[in-house]
C-alpha cells in the first residue's frame, strides 16, 4: 500500500500504477468515512500529512444545547401577531403568517443566543435573542406567555 504522502504528493501522476492510485482512493475513502464518523459523533480530528489521526483524550466538538434544554421553546409573535413562530422542543419549528398557518416549516438549532433555521423548502437564515426578544429576518418577536 501507498504512503499517504505518496498518494498526496503522485496521485496524479502518469507514472503511478493503476493498482497504486487505487489504493490511493481507497485510502481516501477511508479517510473520508473515518472523518465523516468523527463530525457524526462531535470526535476532533487532527489531519497531519500522514493521515487523520485521533488525539490520545478524544475532544467533543462544542454541541448545540439540546432544544428540549433551552428557554427559547415556545410561541413568539410579532406585535402585530401577524407572525406567529412556535420553537418546538423537538428542534423543529411551525410559522404562521396572518390566516395562513404552517406557512413555513423546518429545524432550528440553537447555541447561546443565537438561532440557525433550516426551513424544508431549502431556504436558510438565523437570529439573535437579545433581552428576552428575537431579532429574526428583519422582524422583532416577543415571547408569547
Amino acid at each position: 500500500m501507498p504512503s499517504p504522502g505518496q498518494c498526496a504528493t503522485h496521485s496524479n501522476s502518469p507514472t503511478m500504477s493503476t493498482s497504486t492510485r487505487l489504493s490511493c482512493v481507497r485510502r481516501r475513502r477511508r479517510i473520508d468515512a473515518i472523518h465523516l464518523t468523527a463530525v457524526l459523533t462531535g470526535i476532533a480530528l487532527a489531519v497531519t500529512p500522514a493521515g487523520l489521526t485521533l488525539p490520545s483524550t478524544p475532544i467533543l466538538a462544542e454541541e448545540p444545547m439540546t432544544q428540549q434544554d433551552h428557554p427559547y421553546v415556545g410561541l413568539w409573535v410579532t406585535g402585530d401577531r401577524h407572525i406567529r413562530h412556535e420553537l418546538l422542543p423537538n428542534g423543529r419549528y411551525d410559522e404562521a403568517r396572518g390566516d395562513r398557518e404552517s406557512a413555513y416549516r423546518g429545524r432550528y438549532e440553537v447555541r447561546g443566543n443565537h438561532i440557525e433555521y433550516w426551513d424544508d423548502t431549502g431556504f436558510t437564515a438565523d437570529g439573535e435573542f437579545v433581552e428576552g426578544v428575537l431579532h429574526h429576518a428583519g422582524m422583532i418577536l416577543y415571547r408569547q406567555r
